[in-house]
């Protein structure tokens, strides 16, 4: 049977939902390259874009190409149905550990790999969010973001969620404080939330999150 690869994604596998989008990449949007699993010739140029992209002939530090590879991994693996004939077809030098890496950077969700094609988040160390499941992988990535963590503190992080230890705990053990951001608000609305905590005798925090509660979307 083949490997069967993870299904994360809401949007079809190998569209450039975030690479195509203008106020993401800018003019690069323009140029933002699909893949289509059920297109023969769509999946032959993925092989090639993996084999590029494996063997260093593109992506370097570039994140946007570095996400057009990634994409060309999961379409890849699609086409042909598992991890290890994705990496037959894309030829030498392409292993079956690089295209599952990189396919599940593809499968992360839209939320985060925007922050990637952005440039916050390195797609280096997106491939360690990806190696975390769940709500770990929001949670890792907005503390990625919010604590100045580096590749290899993402990469130790995720490393000890797979060996057991709680995301909150991990985040802790590197100097991060779950939950906790820095915002800038408007004079005013800074001046009433400080009101507002004082005299229901909670702090601010709690008023925000009540607050936010009410407005953001659940998935």
């Amino acid at each position: 049977m083949p490997e069967e690869p993870r299904a994360d994604r809401r949007s079809p596998v190998g569209e450039p939902v975030v690479r195509s989008d203008p106020e993401i990449t800018g003019e690069r949007a323009a140029q933002a390259m699909g893949f289509d699993p059920d297109d023969e010739e769509s999946v032959a140029e993925a092989a090639a874009v993996v084999h590029r992209f494996a063997t260093g002939d593109v992506g370097g530090d570039d994140h946007v190409l570095m996400l057009r590879g990634a994409a060309a991994c999961a379409a890849l693996v699609r086409g042909v149905g598992s991890y290890k004939d994705a990496a037959e077809r894309a030829g030498d030098g392409v292993s079956v550990s690089f295209i599952r890496k990189w396919a599940r950077v593809h499968d992360l969700p839209q939320a985060i790999r925007r922050h990637v094609a952005r440039g916050h988040i390195p797609p280096t160390a997106a491939k360690h969010i990806a190696r975390v499941g769940g709500e770990d992988r929001y949670l890792l990535a907005w503390s990625a973001l919010d604590g100045n963590l580096t590749v290899r503190d993402v990469r130790s992080i995720a490393s000890e969620i797979n060996d057991g230890t709680t995301t909150t705990d991990a985040l802790r053990t590197h100097g991060v404080t779950p939950g906790r951001i820095t915002l800038d608000l408007p004079i005013d609305a800074y001046v009433d939330l400080r009101r507002e905590a004082s005299m229901q005798n909670e702090a601010s925090a709690t008023i925000v999150a009540e607050a936010l509660s009410g407005h953001l979307p659940q998935e």
